[in-house]
């Protein structure tokens, strides 16, 4: 905004001044009051044709010819620029927003981000760093203002059920709603619950008592900032060894080690196979550090004699290169 303030200033003050330099004009060579004189310099310059207020002797006859001939040309060049600039800004802002909607209808099986603010923007950070595509809705320009020119979003009250389907929930595999207040993401989770039965949606609750009204409203997993918090400095006194690891384990940038989920596919071979045949550990060296049925049981430290089935995801920690490995050997 401030760049296009920039661009109208030479136009604007350009016409000022040959305004000006003709009202000035006519008040000292005719002797006219303010408004005679303004009045006969704008419909100079304008090229309207009414006749002269008042007789003009020779220096004023003189005065106006300069005028036109200065001013006329001073002024269209100055509306001329004034309008490119204003279609140029309006046929890019359409041509951005139909190369948005074009990209958005494009994604399939994407996240939504509802709000850009503290977490969100942390949350769209770790996002970029999976290479996840994901599209975020934030209602505040200003927030918007902010947001990675990489980062695909839209300008909209996430309640919306208009919003939640520009920005492809039908498609979408899941969804975060960190807005501002309880009953914000009470109706994102409703709204979306009821667009896509099938949406992973996650929810921030402040208050206390919020979390099992979002989880009835239909949100799969709600977080707690403040509780997380809470705990997570307890646990930093504590346990200080035990945080330090997780932080190593699941920070993304961290190459060394990763902590990931990786879901077996139905037509894996390592389906009704004991881990100690499969022989991921033996041949990649990972960490299996818990296997989560698709029942929704979750079994910690499997042994070696634990068998995969069908629809189970497998959490496991090691280096990228092996968890890259261990994708290929499973066909995830």
């Amino acid at each position: 905004m401030p760049s296009l303030r920039k661009k109208f200033m030479i136009p604007a003050i350009v016409i000022i001044a040959v305004i000006t330099y003709g009202t000035l004009g006519y008040m000292i060579i005719e002797g006219w009051n303010f408004i005679d004189s303004l009045f006969m310099t704008v419909i100079t310059l304008t090229t309207v044709g009414y006749s002269e207020i008042h007789e003009m002797d020779r220096a004023g006859r003189v005065f106006s010819i300069i005028l036109i001939l200065s001013g006329v040309g001073a002024m269209f060049y100055a509306l001329s620029v004034g309008a490119k600039i204003l279609l140029e800004g309006e046929i890019r802002d359409i041509l951005g927003r139909k190369r948005l909607n074009k990209k958005i209808e494009n994604l399939r099986n994407h996240y939504i981000v509802c709000g850009y603010g503290r977490m969100g923007s942390i949350i769209c950070k770790e996002l970029m760093q999976s290479k996840s595509p994901f599209v975020v809705v934030e209602s505040s320009s200003e927030l918007l203002s902010t947001i990675d020119a990489d980062i695909l979003s839209l300008q909209g009250d996430a309640t919306q059920d208009s919003i939640l389907k520009q920005a492809g929930i039908e498609k979408a595999k899941g969804l975060i709603s960190v807005l501002a207040s309880d009953a914000s993401n009470l109706y994102v989770v409703l709204s979306a619950r009821g667009l896509n039965p099938d949406l992973r949606i996650v929810a921030r609750a402040s208050e206390e008592g919020a979390e099992q009204k979002l989880i009835r409203a239909g949100a799969d997993s709600v977080v707690s900032p403040y509780y997380i918090g809470g705990l997570r400095i307890a646990h930093t006194l504590i346990k200080p060894a035990v945080v330090d690891f997780i932080e190593f384990a699941t920070r993304s940038e961290n190459l060394e080690l990763q902590m990931e989920e990786v879901k077996v596919k139905d037509d894996s071979h390592i389906l009704d196979h004991s881990l100690d045949d499969c022989g991921i550990r033996k041949e990649l060296g990972v960490i299996i550090v818990a296997i989560k049925r698709d029942s929704g049981n979750m079994e910690f430290n499997p042994t070696t004699t634990c068998v995969i089935r069908q629809g189970d995801t497998l959490v496991v920690m090691g280096e990228t290169r092996q968890l890259k490995e261990l994708k290929k050997l499973i066909g995830a």
